[in-house]
């Protein structure tokens, strides 16, 4: 397969997966079945595309051919008299016999979320399910991200989908009065998958547009479908927020620039603009909670016209109030960050260790920092390369050897 073409089939991978998989498993009621049907209908991409070229409408091509293959399969799978392939043939004759068209229902993304983040699944096999499913990711992508054991979130996956097909989970956004009981699960979930975009956890590129977008999207989804709930806002607020500074996060030549060097004239106004409204909409409601704080946090950055004017002080009022409603070590690491700026390097390093991380390269590298701002040359080089060798972005990697370098040669 030709390097274009080969190209060609993972970008529309990458772009497509999670709508492909989503329509499907309307079509069919099973996630397996989805599943396998595009997995199946990319291989056939990849054995035909480079000779005839990607056709006009590839996602359309995708969910066709996916459609297709499945209901051969089942049919053949059900005159073996095999009950789950039956059910889902007879799911599918019901759903109409016509291909399904592309973007058919313009939610059905929002739908599987809802399916997988029913009440009956642990939060953990909601989360990982969904960014299996809708974000295209890798088992061993979703265990970076869980700071699991790939063979972990392995079983954890087979367990979810089992669970939702035995159970007969229903394949739909639940009703006005169950909402708020997923609203939490679904919100980390959009969220999770925006950071896998924003920092992808393995590969060459540091971003991955797709997924920012996909976010955002469901996003503006859920504030239409929940206009009471503030934490939507403060979700959809956060996530403008931080992919407004995207253009400026990269060199020309893909190299990570860190918010203290971004040239801030680069960044996105107007979504920085529509953050921080939504923003000021939450605090009129005075229902914080963890999304809206985050938001506001990000608010605060994206006020300050340079690094050097950040308030830093008020950043870390809102850490506190943070810590205070979602403690955990991610959110007191961040926090210890904020902390150097206030109190100093030494106070954010006696908070940093007192946190259990070792398998977070964030954690080595926040340490490498605080530790070369104290002069403790032997002990930042060492925390770099423990960083270095935990990180899986080939991008974010590149900047801890640039780091660790200018380190020696200083």
């Amino acid at each position: 397969m030709s390097a274009p073409a080969a190209a060609d089939v993972e970008r529309i991978f990458r772009a497509e997966y999670g709508r492909a998989v989503a329509v499907l498993v309307r079509v069919f009621g099973d996630i397996d079945v989805a599943e396998d049907a595009v997995q199946d209908a990319f291989a056939a991409a990849v054995e035909r595309w480079p000779e005839s070229g990607p056709p006009p409408s590839p996602a359309g091509w995708i969910i066709t051919t996916a459609r297709n293959r499945a209901i051969n399969r089942l049919r053949r799978e059900a005159s073996r008299a095999d009950r789950h392939a039956q059910a889902a043939l007879l799911h599918a004759v019901r759903a109409g016999g016509r291909p399904v068209p592309e973007g058919a229902v313009r939610d059905d993304r929002l739908r599987l979320i809802f399916t997988c983040c029913h009440p009956a699944l642990a939060p953990a096999a909601q989360v990982a399910l969904t960014l299996r499913l809708l974000g295209g990711l890798t088992t061993a992508e979703i265990a970076r991200a869980f700071l699991v054991p790939e063979t972990t979130m392995a079983q954890r996956l087979v367990r979810a989908k089992g669970k939702i097909r035995d159970a007969g989970i229903p394949y739909r956004v639940p009703g006005e009065a169950d909402l708020p009981g997923r609203l939490r699960a679904v919100l980390g979930v959009v969220y999770l998958i925006f950071n896998e975009g924003y920092t992808a956890s393995s590969g060459a590129r540091l971003v991955r547009d797709d997924l920012c977008a996909e976010a955002i999207r469901l996003g503006r989804l859920l504030v239409a479908l929940m206009p009471d709930e503030p934490e939507v806002w403060g979700l959809l607020a956060l996530m403008l927020l931080v992919a407004s500074r995207r253009p400026a996060r990269t060199t020309p030549g893909g190299d990570l620039v860190l918010l203290a060097d971004q040239d801030r004239s680069r960044w996105d106004r107007a979504a920085v603009a529509e953050g921080q409204a939504l923003v000021r909409r939450c605090l009129r409601h005075n229902r914080p909670g963890p999304y809206q704080i985050q938001a506001a946090i990000n608010a605060v950055h994206s006020d300050a016209p340079s690094a050097a004017a950040t308030d830093w002080g008020q950043i870390l009022r809102l850490y506190d109030q943070l810590a205070a409603v979602a403690p955990g070590p991610v959110v007191a690491l961040n926090r210890a960050v904020a902390l150097a700026e206030v109190r100093g390097p030494a106070a954010a390093l006696a908070a940093v260790d007192a946190l259990k991380l070792d398998a977070y390269y964030l954690y080595h590298a926040v340490r490498a920092d605080l530790l070369r701002r104290l002069g403790r040359r032997p002990e930042s080089a060492a925390a770099y390369r423990a960083a270095i060798a935990r990180s899986e972005n080939a991008a974010e990697r590149d900047f801890l050897r640039r780091a660790l370098d200018a380190l020696a040669a200083g």
